[in-house]
């Protein structure tokens, strides 16, 4: 009997120890979390210590200008901390409205739009901030009264820098047909008001045709596989307002055996690489990283109530064969 009670005793006192020492773990767990959440530990990265959360709605991730847009956005939050939610529009204004309006239920700090009409969705960019939440249009412009500040290049310049450069391998003189971007959208209007500012200072140049591709490469193809059969060989050469459009006019000229000057714009790797073989005659560079790095910044410090400029711009850059090499080691090195 006397070692029965001897072996509950050590059994109590072990039990009485085990849980002594879990207390203490516990208590030392705690008080290391505390000692975290006090900022106490400086090797914290950026990540760790933002809370705040922007929202992307991009018009459509189908083009590769507008891949590269949100990626450069999504490694520009992870360098801030932030975290990007993004919301591909699928090149419908309804879907655009209704992803704008989720985001602002979701409560995010700020908003960049890549927006799909100029002015479709200014009600609810309005609203938006009205109601609090800061909206920053990147790449294509809305005329939102309350808009809190853009991100962009000058697209009027664009459409001027690449008919220049088609109107001196014509000579002055020629028939062309012109792709454009979806109807609405402020590149498509601006980069059409540029292509037009230069074709009008020379009326020995005609254009035959000008429709959207909804800056489609496969949409372009097949739009100039119907124009080749309407004109044939009366078509001397081709302005695309993106270079997705101008390259999908080059398949469709090439499968005919054609060689016609051809420009775009964007600066895409495979019209970089169109502009090496001398399939393409110019690109004007758009920085996609540029233009997305710098509207996460701008929502970064528009989510923490700092003052905003109106403008961010980011310049065009000419492309021949002549520097094709260059920015495709610059920016397309790693492919």
């Amino acid at each position: 009997m006397l070692r029965k009670k001897s072996v509950l005793l050590l059994v109590s006192l072990f039990l009485v120890a085990l849980l002594a020492a879990c207390g203490g773990a516990e208590e030392s767990s705690g008080g290391s979390e505390s000692s975290s959440e006090g900022g106490s530990n400086t090797n914290e990265s950026a990540a760790e210590k933002s809370d705040i959360t922007i929202g992307f709605q991009v018009y459509g991730l189908q083009a590769e200008f507008a891949t590269i847009l949100t990626e450069a956005m999504e490694a520009k939050a992870e360098d801030l901390g932030v975290e990007l939610v993004v919301m591909d529009g699928n090149y419908d204004v309804s879907t655009a409205i209704s992803q704008l309006q989720s985001l602002e239920t979701q409560n995010v700090d700020a908003i960049i739009v890549n927006p799909i009409d100029a002015e479709a969705l200014n009600n609810t960019v309005n609203s938006i901030v009205e109601n609090g939440t800061p909206v920053i249009g990147v790449n294509a412009f809305l005329t939102a009264d309350k808009l809190s500040s853009y991100v962009g290049s000058p697209d009027v310049v664009a459409g001027e820098m690449e008919t220049k450069q088609l109107v001196e391998a014509l000579g002055g003189k020629g028939n062309v047909v012109i792709f454009e971007g979806p109807i609405g959208q402020s590149a498509q209007v601006e980069r059409g008001q540029g292509i037009e500012n230069i074709l009008k200072e020379y009326p020995e140049i005609t254009v035959l045709e000008k429709r959207t591709a909804n800056w489609s490469r496969s949409e372009a193809m097949d739009i100039m596989e119907n124009w080749l059969q309407s004109h044939g060989d009366n078509i001397d050469g081709v302005i695309g307002q993106n270079d997705e459009m101008a390259l999908g006019a080059l398949n469709a000229l090439k499968a005919k055996g054609m060689d016609i000057p051809v420009v775009g714009v964007d600066g895409v790797y495979d019209a970089l690489l169109a502009l090496k073989s001398g399939d393409m005659v110019a690109s004007i560079f758009q920085n996609a990283v540029a233009q997305g790095e710098t509207a996460v910044e701008v929502a970064y410090k528009a989510a923490q109530g700092e003052t905003l400029e109106e403008l961010y711009e980011v310049p065009f850059e000419l492309v021949t064969a002549d520097n094709a090499d260059e920015y495709i080691e610059k920016f397309y090195g790693d492919k």
